[in-house]
């Protein structure tokens, strides 16, 4: 077990390299399109580059404080770490859809045949749980190892229609995919301010130009030149970085947010009388197309277990 962990952290982290590679690969095709163009029209970069980091002091430094206004720190925070998870990826990889429906059949069997008694043990201590242990990076999130156990309490305490499981399980996950998106929101808020920012640094610049009115016409074409920078920059970070990030971190919430619906899946069908295994084979269904275990493979893996 220990093996096949390790073994599968070096995928995870291999992984993880590549999804940061297409973003440093992104990030490099939009500055070589925009500025190799500009430079191939005859543009020369001498303005841009004396012009920018006053510039950017002012888009970001607004961007940035308009954040903190609009937020609330564990928002801001999770800002930071949406920029991570876009860097890394979802969290959930394929081996970890398997292991959910593994350890998703082992808990419906073990209640369908030995009954909420031989239940309880596992439920109330999941990470002391010889079950939950199989499968680590699962129990260690506790938001999935809450959402599972918090839901078989409830059947254990006689609550055992189907509809009502349901509908209390898709509050508790609305609630959660409402706080994980709220990075998300901040991000896109941000992106669609960054362009306005840029028109504020823009008639900064010229205001001053304007103050400089008695100068000769070379002077003022630079002037006017380097206020231009500001308007360039606002709308390239926002549509060039900001809003791609924005739009990126909502598809790895949404994708990261199936894996949740799974168990709401697995758990309601248990519910309706299914067998265990036709219980995971429904939460199966709901796996995303490039993550999703075969049937045949799924089978085999029960049948492993099965015989552990």
């Amino acid at each position: 077990m220990v093996k096949r962990y390790k073994t599968r952290k070096l995928y995870c982290a291999f992984n993880a390299h590549g999804v940061c590679m297409f973003l440093v690969i992104g990030i490099v095709i939009v500055f070589a399109m925009v500025f190799g163009g500009f430079l191939l029209a005859g543009g020369h970069m001498e303005v841009i580059l004396h012009a920018a980091p006053m510039e950017l002091m002012m888009i970001l430094g607004a961007a940035v404080g308009a954040l903190v206004i609009g937020n609330s720190l564990n928002t801001i925070k999770a800002c930071g770490a949406g920029v991570a998870k876009v860097a890394s990826g979802p969290k959930w990889k394929k081996q970890d859809y398997q292991d959910l429906l593994l350890l998703l059949y082992s808990l419906t069997k073990l209640m369908k045949t030995k009954g909420v008694v031989a239940l309880e043990a596992h439920i109330e201590k999941p990470h002391d749980s010889t079950i939950f242990q199989k499968y680590p990076k699962i129990n260690k999130d506790h938001h999935a190892t809450d959402f599972i156990c918090d839901t078989l309490r409830m059947m254990t305490m006689n609550l055992d229609d189907p509809h009502q499981v349901e509908a209390n399980m898709e509050k508790q996950l609305e609630k959660h995919h409402h706080e994980a998106h709220l990075a998300a929101h901040a991000w896109q808020n941000m992106a669609d301010g960054l362009p306005a920012l840029g028109i504020v640094a823009a008639v900064l610049g010229i205001i001053k130009t304007m103050g400089a009115i008695t100068e000769p016409p070379a002077v003022l074409g630079g002037m006017i030149g380097k206020a231009l920078v500001g308007t360039f920059l606002g709308v390239f970070l926002a549509y060039g970085f900001v809003g791609p990030i924005a739009s990126r971190l909502v598809q790895v919430l949404d994708e990261e947010h199936q894996f949740y619906k799974i168990i709401q899946d697995v758990l309601v069908a248990h519910l309706h009388g299914n067998a265990a295994q036709v219980s995971v084979e429904i939460g199966r269904g709901s796996v995303p197309g490039p993550l999703q275990p075969s049937f045949a493979k799924l089978e085999e893996a029960i049948g492993a277990l099965s015989n552990d």
